[in-house]
C-alpha cells in the first residue's frame, strides 16, 4: 500500500502509516512503511526522469510544479533543499521526489537522501498518529 500511495495520491499517507503499524505492530509496521515509502519514492524519481514534466502535470498542478521549479536552478542548493524537505515532516515529499527526477540530481545522491532522511519523518508521523489515535479513542470513551 505504501508503494502505491507514494505514486498515486488517492490513499492519504497517514492512513497507510497507521494501517501498517496497526496490522503489524510498531516495529514491523515501521519497517514495512519505511521500505514501501522508499521503493515508491524511487519509482517516482524514475517515472519523472523517464516521462518528464508532462507526466508530473497529471499528478500535480502546473502552478505547484512551477512553485518548486525555482529551487532547481542551482543543483547543489536543490540537493540540500531536497534533503532538508525529506527530513522535515509536512513537506510535500511526493512532489519533491517527482521534481528531483526532472533535475540533474544523480540517482545515488537521491537514493541516499531518501534512505537516510525518510526514517525520521516516518517515525515522527508514526508516533504522532499513534498518540493521536489513542487520544481520539480516549475522547470517544473507548
Amino acid at each position: 500500500i505504501e508503494i502505491v500511495q507514494v505514486g498515486i495520491p488517492i490513499i492519504p499517507g497517514g492512513v497507510a502509516l497507521l494501517g501498517g503499524e496497526g496490522f503489524f505492530g510498531p516495529v514491523a509496521g515501521f519497517i514495512y512503511n519505511y521500505v514501501g515509502i522508499c521503493i515508491g519514492s524511487i519509482i517516482n524519481f524514475f517515472l519523472a526522469r523517464h516521462y518528464g514534466r508532462p507526466f508530473i502535470l497529471h499528478i500535480v498542478s502546473e502552478e505547484t510544479l512551477d512553485k518548486y521549479m525555482k529551487w532547481t536552478e542551482n543543483q547543489n542548493k536543490f540537493n540540500w533543499f531536497f534533503a532538508l524537505c525529506i527530513l522535515a515532516p509536512a513537506a510535500p515529499d511526493d512532489v519533491l521526489c517527482l521534481l528531483a527526477g526532472l533535475t540533474k540530481m544523480k540517482f545515488w545522491t537521491y537514493f541516499w537522501i531518501i534512505i537516510l532522511c525518510k526514517p525520521w519523518t516516518i517515525a515522527a508521523y508514526s508516533i504522532g498518529l499513534q498518540f493521536g489515535a489513542k487520544w481520539l479513542l480516549k475522547l470517544m470513551g473507548n
